[in-house]
């Protein structure tokens, strides 16, 4: 079942992400890494900054997150400060009736 992951930074910027998406993902966002099916991300209403990604399942995103997120933002200049609030969740798609 996908899995998504909401990241939010309470007073993250568009150059941290730009910085932290440059340390995780190196092509520029050119293609996703394995097992995501989506990457969106934009300033929010109070002026910090949330990031969506849908991966196939949780594994992948567990994949993900242990052997590129956290190891390549530990050496990301200018990236977000401190942890994000976090939500994450199965995705259920709607039924149409």
């Amino acid at each position: 079942m996908a899995y998504a992951i909401v990241h939010h930074f309470p007073s993250g910027t568009q150059d941290q992400y730009e910085s932290a998406l440059s340390a995780v993902h190196p092509d520029q966002g050119a293609s996703l890494p394995e097992g995501q099916v989506l990457h969106i991300a934009g300033e929010t209403e109070d002026g910090g900054w949330v990031i969506v990604a849908i991966h196939e399942d949780k594994g992948s995103w567990e994949s993900f997150r242990d052997g590129t997120l956290v190891p390549g933002l530990q050496n990301a200049e200018g990236a977000f400060e401190g942890a994000p609030n976090e939500t994450s969740f199965e995705v259920r798609k709607r039924q149409e009736a």
